[in-house]
């Protein structure tokens, strides 16, 4: 794959193309900072459901709605958000972006009954989804371009280290109570403050700017990109299905349900295992990353994929906490991996008018499809009646196989572009 594919925007200078090393960094730091808090935010409401549900002096179930409605609303913030960012820019758009989720966050410790809960976990998805298009637009448009399979790995590894640090902020429970916890994630922040003191705009949105394009494409909108292109849309919501189907697939019912309701592991072992492959995901996504500079982002991709398959059995079959540590590691290596490489292959698909929109639309589009994962797990294991492990096996092979023939047909389409047929991209 031609990696600068769609990223050298002919109106930007080709001063900047080779970056500001020091700014560079700060744009890498911020946007991988922004993530990870989110990501944290977000699972810290996984982790207290019981305890936020025996507060409210509700059911499980009805709590339960809170990550629902946050899934259900992030298509939204990626669209209203990404178009903001492509009509007036990406940095205040993002550090707009960080205050909300931080005061929603801030202000769910304090929501007096279910249903102030409920509606503020809502807004909630719409800042959780806008963040992460509007920060990949940021920082694949910000650093050098021998950067950017670095760069993509280092912010995806957000996600898996916003899991991390919720599941070590989730110890001072006992101490803070959930509405502490929720406070303290209100700490976000100080990432907005680092972006507004530290982090410049976009230099390729400040050139087009100074073109008009930038009001040119703001005022075609969205749709008639997706009508001019909609092929390029439907593999790229499908694609993010499939990447959602294995992570989702790999992470929901695994910890609580699978290793301890089946595989009866004691907590402290499960909470060291979620520890470990989290720490593998993140090495994973900047491995891959940065591999995919040199081989291409689909064969980095690929790569990925095709190596979770035969990890399947080991990541589900056996009873011994060892070897299940062992395959919970190497898996979340590799799908963690995988996702590493998708800041940058969907920046490069993305023209530059809906650069901020693209990527995070089609990303939250496909989390959506995906949020059918655990009932579709649940339902699989409840016909088979034999347990999760075909299930998990099935739905995370699944979305393996989806990803690597997609991009491997991409890649063939790249090609041909690369010898001069037309590309609808």
């Amino acid at each position: 794959m031609d990696t600068n594919n769609n990223m050298d925007d002919p109106a930007m200078p080709a001063g900047l193309r080779d970056g500001d090393i020091a700014t560079a960094r700060h744009v890498v730091a911020a946007s991988l900072l922004a993530w990870m808090l989110d990501a944290c935010d977000f699972f810290i409401v996984l982790f207290t459901l019981d305890d936020v549900a025996r507060s409210f002096h509700v059911s499980l179930e009805s709590v339960l709605l809170a990550p629902t409605l946050t899934l259900l609303t992030r298509p939204v913030g990626a669209f209203v958000c990404g178009r903001a960012a492509d009509r007036y820019g990406r940095k205040p758009v993002m550090i707009t972006t960080i205050m909300v989720y931080s005061l929603i966050e801030v202000l769910s410790a304090f929501a007096p009954t279910l249903a102030t809960f409920l509606c503020l976990r809502a807004l909630f998805g719409i800042a959780l989804g806008g963040e992460w298009g509007v920060g990949t637009s940021l920082i694949m448009e910000s650093v050098p371009a021998s950067w950017r399979g670095m760069a993509s790995g280092i912010l995806q590894a957000g996600y898996p280290a916003g899991y991390l640090l919720a599941s070590l902020a989730f110890l001072l429970l006992p101490v803070m109570g959930w509405r502490g916890l929720f406070v303290l994630g209100g700490g976000a922040l100080f990432s907005a403050l680092y972006i507004w003191a530290r982090v410049p705009e976009s230099p390729q949105w400040l050139a087009r700017q100074r073109s008009g394009a930038t009001n040119t494409a703001a005022q075609a909108g969205l749709w008639p990109f997706i009508r001019g292109n909609f092929a390029l849309c439907v593999f790229a919501v499908t694609l993010m299905a499939a990447f959602n189907f294995m992570s989702h697939g790999s992470q929901d019912l695994y910890p609580k349900v699978f290793l301890g309701l089946e595989r009866r592991l004691p907590h402290p072992t499960i909470t060291l295992i979620v520890v470990l492959y989290n720490i593998a995901a993140i090495i994973g996504g900047m491995a891959f990353g940065i591999l995919s500079q040199r081989i291409g982002r689909q064969y980095s991709i690929a790569l990925a994929a095709v190596l979770t398959l035969p990890l399947l059995a080991l990541w589900t079959l056996p009873h011994s906490a060892v070897w299940l540590t062992v395959g919970a590691v190497c898996i979340q290596f590799c799908i963690q991996g995988a996702w590493g490489v998708v800041p940058a292959y969907l920046s490069e698909l993305s023209p530059p008018s809906v650069r901020a929109t693209f990527p995070g639309l089609a990303y939250q589009c496909g989390n959506l499809i995906a949020a059918s994962n655990a009932l579709l797990q649940t339902g699989i294991a409840s016909f088979l009646g034999t347990g999760l492990a075909p299930a998990l096996m099935f739905t995370v092979g699944g979305g393996a196989l989806v990803v690597l023939v997609l991009t491997l047909l991409n890649a063939r389409r790249h090609r041909a572009a690369m010898q001069g047929t037309s590309c609808p991209s």
